[in-house]
């Protein structure tokens, strides 16, 4: 063999092992996002289209919470927020579509409270979804039965399925003992 074919030989080797180490990185980093994000992971391929672009958006989402200042409500506001929520509750009997409303804008608040900004529904989806990805479908679930009603195409039963979905949600958000746990990415 000569040293042109020496050369050429390393260069394909040496080829072959970037790859593989890319594929791998590749193949590291969507492990840890579907670990992270669960079903979110797969709502958001469904949504941008390709898992690249996914993973591109919930990397963004990351970075973008880690910049908040989170952190857990004292055990007095858990506990104002909790006779709140129970009194939101009791009012669904008479007041359905009211209750709902104000079970998603205590929702609103509880993150406020938790370092949350808060100004955009779908914002706040995305925010919840890197530290609360396995309830966050249940704050999408709401919110979609929440604008159905709006539009008049609700029932007194979605409100309150709407209730079950924030009430999930509102129970991890406002649990005192829960620190926000900042996960390795």
């Amino acid at each position: 063999m000569d040293n042109q074919m020496l050369v050429t030989i390393g260069v394909a080797v040496v080829a072959v092992v970037l790859l593989a180490a890319w594929l791998l990185m590749r193949r590291r980093r969507t492990s840890l996002l579907r670990s992270r994000f669960g079903p979110e992971y797969d709502s958001v391929v469904r949504s941008t289209g390709t898992s690249a672009k996914a993973e591109e958006a919930l990397e963004a989402r990351q970075r973008r919470v880690e910049a908040f200042a989170l952190r857990p409500l004292s055990r007095e506001d858990a506990e104002e927020f909790a006779r709140s929520w129970k009194s939101v509750q009791a009012r669904f009997v008479d007041d359905p579509q009211g209750a709902v409303i104000d079970a998603d804008r205590l929702i609103g608040d509880v993150m406020r409270a938790r370092g949350y900004p808060v100004e955009s529904p779908d914002r706040r989806l995305e925010d919840l979804s890197v530290e609360h990805a396995h309830v966050v479908n249940h704050y999408r679930s709401g919110r979609d039965i929440v604008v159905r009603h709006e539009q008049g195409a609700g029932t007194t039963e979605d409100l309150r399925q709407a209730m079950v979905h924030f009430r999930a949600l509102f129970d991890e958000l406002a649990d005192a003992t829960r620190p926000s746990v900042r996960r390795a990415s």
